[in-house]
């Protein structure tokens, strides 16, 4: 089965605050971000289910890979025909906190 993936406006957002920030310090690495981003969220067309359980949620139609360099959670919620991505938060951040924001 295929799903359809969508990007949410926050994770969108999430995404372009994310590329600006380091493109601050390289823009070859802002590049490569989005890049390795995007693969991610097109992989999940074929194996919606490949991600782990986010712990500090655990439900299971909520999932996460982690991308650039491990650095960054892409979560993202799997339904029956679609996978909307939610949001992409840098691993140092608390989760819940940057989920409120």
């Amino acid at each position: 089965m295929a799903w359809r993936v969508r990007w949410t406006e926050p994770a969108w957002s999430n995404l372009e605050s994310a590329a600006a920030y380091i493109s601050e310090d390289s823009p070859r690495y802002a590049a490569t971000f989005v890049r390795e981003a995007r693969e991610a969220a097109r992989s999940l067309r074929e194996f919606a289910n490949r991600g782990r359980i986010v712990p500090e949620i655990g439900d299971p139609t909520i999932r996460e890979l982690f991308v650039f360099r491990q650095r960054y959670r892409m979560l993202y919620r799997v339904l029956d025909t679609e996978v909307h991505v939610l949001a992409l938060i840098h691993g140092a951040r608390d989760l819940l906190t940057a989920l409120d924001e």
